[in-house]
């Protein structure tokens, strides 16, 4: 059984990338979405198996459900990916078995994450000025203090430049905006009057670990968010099948046209979507592929599969696994425990970031926020009885 996620995480803050763009996850934002060299791999889904629920568990979704959520049964799937797109932290392919679940249907919204602040007086990080002397404890020795109006509170917004650049340096199109949060995610003098049904962006993983406890509720492991995506197209290429538009069919809120400078928004969105704008998945599932990134429970460390299947006999399953437990990303050094994202968002393109692919991931620093970024949550019978009795259940 997985265990919720402390909603008591240490709150820390990266130095902001005015000074320091590495501090808050701009690397990792590379490595993840930087175009993937062909690679030869074997047949994706070799040992992909939804195997029959064994006598004992639980097939069919427990009484009563929690409202907006859906139950994902217990079973067997393939994790990861051996397809010529996969990336290194993609690979192997290998068996995982999973308890059931309760999965949120949508990604949690505006409306949803002001219930929750509205009722407990919730700051989150990216609302909040960082504080120097936490900073320096994390920051090489002798590192100066930034200049005054540095270390104010804000979050990284994505500004398309107005011409085509280099996909090398994310700078390009990631802007430190000071006042950028939640409530105002394109920065002062914007706002969500309008955009409840949207996905709540600019949330830290420390955030979205705190209204999770509140709802209940816990973030889902790298596995658990898998399994879900994927359930029912085990070993494909997308969460649906293997054609990205099938019967050109928008089914998924990517970017179209050139990355990062021109979206020709041929699904009908520019930015976020309203949660449920596309088809729901086989099991009632809207947005596990693009709109916004989706925080998981894990760790990152691109070699965990890897030693996964060195640990087990071929063909053999991992029980409900929860990830490292260190985070190890040596893309991102600045990031020492760099929490895994699923889903990608509307900003992913197959010429940059075909991460909307259910096996591929990024990872972030769990103290920083972007306006690509939200989660979904998950629970269990066992965390639902046992969920606060002051806690609360956003409404749907």
């Amino acid at each position: 059984m997985v265990q919720p996620c402390s909603p008591n995480w240490p709150r820390r803050r990266s130095l902001p990338p005015l000074h320091a763009l590495a501090a808050v996850g701009l690397a990792g934002i590379a490595a993840a979405c930087a175009p993937a060299p062909a690679q030869p791999g074997s047949s994706a889904g070799e040992v992909a198996t939804d195997a029959p629920v064994q006598a004992g568990e639980q097939s069919t979704a427990p009484a009563p459900s929690p409202a907006g959520m859906v139950w994902v049964p217990p079973g067997r799937f393939n994790m990861g990916w051996d397809g010529p797109e996969a990336r290194a932290d993609e690979r192997p392919g290998h068996p995982v078995q999973l308890d059931g679940f309760w999965i949120d249907s949508t990604e949690v919204t505006n409306a949803q994450f002001a219930q929750f602040v509205d009722a407990t007086g919730y700051v989150t990080i990216a609302e909040r000025a960082p504080d120097w002397e936490e900073l320096k404890a994390q920051l090489p020795p002798g590192t100066p203090e930034p200049p005054p109006g540095v270390l104010v509170p804000g979050s990284l917004v994505f500004t398309p430049p107005s011409h085509a650049v280099y996909l090398d340096d994310v700078s390009q199109w990631w802007t430190w905006t000071p006042g950028a949060s939640w409530r105002h995610p394109e920065g002062p003098g914007s706002s969500i009057e309008g955009r409840e049904r949207y996905p709540v962006v600019h949330v830290a993983w420390d955030d979205a670990v705190s209204f999770a406890a509140w709802a209940g509720k816990r973030l889902p492991t790298e596995a658990e968010w898998e399994r879900a995506a994927r359930f029912g197209h085990d070993g494909q290429r997308f969460a649906w099948g293997d054609e990205l538009e099938p019967g050109g069919r928008h089914l998924a809120n990517i970017w179209q046209g050139k990355f990062p400078h021109h979206n020709e928004a041929l699904d009908g969105f520019v930015g976020a979507a309203p949660v449920g704008s596309f088809p729901p998945s086989e099991l009632g599932l809207f947005d596990m592929s693009g709109n916004v990134w989706e925080w998981t429970a894990d760790r990152f460390d691109p070699g965990t599969y890897g030693r996964r299947v060195a640990e087990t006999e071929p063909g053999t399953c991992c029980s409900n696994p929860t990830g490292p437990a260190r985070a190890a990303d040596p893309r991102n050094p600045l990031t020492p425990d760099s929490r895994v994202q699923k889903g990608g968002s509307f900003l992913c393109h197959a010429s940059y970031c075909s991460s909307y692919r259910p096996s591929a991931k990024m990872a972030s620093s769990p103290d920083s926020g972007l306006s690509h970024l939200g989660f979904r949550c998950v629970t269990t019978p066992q965390l639902w009885a046992a969920r606060p009795a002051a806690g609360g259940q956003p409404q749907r």
